[in-house]
Parts: C-alpha cells; sequence; structure tokens
C-alpha cells in the first residue's frame, strides 16, 4: 500500500512533467508557433523551432523506453538526437510528431502514477538509475528545450 508520501512525491512529478509548476508548459508554445515558423534557423542559433522539439520528443521517448527495460538500445549521442532537416515534410508530420510527443508523456505519466512501480528500486542495467531518476531527467530537459522554444518562436514571430 502506498504512503502518503509515495503518493504526494509521484502526484508533483506529474505536476512538473506536465509543466507549469516552474516554467510555462510546452503545450502553449506548441499552440503558439505556426508551422511556417516552425522550420525557420533564427540568425545566431543552430537549431529551428521543429529540430529543438523533435530533439525533446526523441530523448522524452528514448528514457521513457530505458525505463520500460529488459530490449533497450542506446540511440548514438549526439547523432541520433538531433533531426538532420529543419522543418516537417507536411503539416501531417508536425502534427504526428506532436501526437507521439503527448502519447509518450502521458505513458511516462501512468508509469510514475502506477504505485506498483517502485520510485527508488534501481534499475538492473544501472543500479544508480532509478524511475525517480529519470522523471526528473524528462522534467528537466523539457524546462530547459522548452525555454529555447520559447526564445525561437519570439525570434520567427
Amino acid at each position: 500500500m502506498p504512503t502518503e508520501e509515495d503518493q504526494a512525491l509521484r502526484k508533483r512529478l506529474v505536476r512538473h512533467l506536465n509543466g507549469g509548476e516552474a516554467f510555462s508548459p510546452i503545450d502553449r508554445v506548441l499552440e503558439r508557433v505556426s508551422l511556417h515558423q516552425v522550420g525557420i534557423v533564427p540568425d545566431g542559433l543552430p537549431y529551428s523551432f521543429y529540430q529543438q522539439f523533435w530533439h525533446i520528443r526523441f530523448a522524452q521517448y528514448d528514457i521513457l523506453e530505458y525505463c520500460r527495460g529488459s530490449a533497450y538500445q542506446a540511440p548514438e549521442w549526439p547523432d541520433d538526437y538531433w533531426p538532420e532537416v529543419t522543418a516537417p515534410e507536411s503539416g501531417e508530420e508536425w502534427k504526428k510528431l506532436k501526437e507521439r510527443y503527448f502519447e509518450d508523456r502521458r505513458d511516462l505519466r501512468e508509469m510514475i502514477l502506477d504505485p506498483s512501480n517502485d520510485l527508488f528500486k534501481p534499475f538492473a542495467s544501472d543500479h544508480d538509475h532509478t524511475l525517480l531518476r529519470e522523471a526528473e531527467l524528462v522534467i528537466e530537459h523539457t524546462a530547459y528545450h522548452t525555454g529555447q522554444l520559447y526564445v525561437i518562436e519570439r525570434l520567427v514571430d
């Protein structure tokens, strides 16, 4: 039976995962940027909005797969974590990328909220890694790059 502290921690992690606790939710900036804007690389920056968001989604997916376990194979860093193209090929591709991001976030949220998943139990692959650590990585990584998305959105407006 989960303790009140365990349940509170899980709920707090999910609030941070969804955004809005200490940083603006990614949902908000995704709603504001147009398909035309996502492929623009602002002067002086190395990435477009699309590339940044693609990277956020890929990293979240990678960590989710790592948490799922047994058949995990680590992608090549940094090559596999960044797309070469600056824009999606179509509006449909952009839509599907966003859908996959939110599906993966939902899956991670469900994993965190499931009391049968011990937040503190070390993973067999690395005893320094736990579900808590991986959830924090996704939260921190998303917050960091969401800030960059807001900068890019302002520069392409």
